[in-house]
């Protein structure tokens, strides 16, 4: 009797982000939410879930919500989210249609 054994081999080249630097959020220019950071993009050759050769390391921004990324040497810098951001979409420019700075239940400045 012949026995053949099939033995799974699982190979790939996955992609690993890493935050890095101060963690100073900046806005996302597609879902315009505070959480672009800079990061680093790994990319390494895996045989059966264990990295063995590294193929590159790229520095970025990116959105951990929407998944956006853009290089950090491309000449685009998202802008710094700062404390009086407001979505382009709320109506008055302010946190759920208040106007900045007068967000209801807080006494004013």
């Amino acid at each position: 009797m012949d026995f053949f054994f099939c033995i799974p081999i699982m190979f790939g080249c996955p992609s690993k982000i890493k935050q890095e630097g101060d963690g100073t959020p900046h806005i996302c220019p597609r879902c315009h939410n505070a959480q672009v950071v800079r990061a680093k993009r790994s990319k390494r050759f895996e045989l059966c879930w264990i990295p063995l050769i590294p193929l590159g390391k790229k520095h970025l921004f990116f959105c951990s919500i929407c998944q956006w990324s853009a290089p950090v040497d491309g000449g685009f810098q998202p802008q710094v989210a700062g404390g009086g951001y407001a979505h382009p979409g709320a109506p008055g420019g302010g946190y759920g249609g208040y106007p900045q700075g007068q967000m209801q239940g807080y006494p004013p400045k």
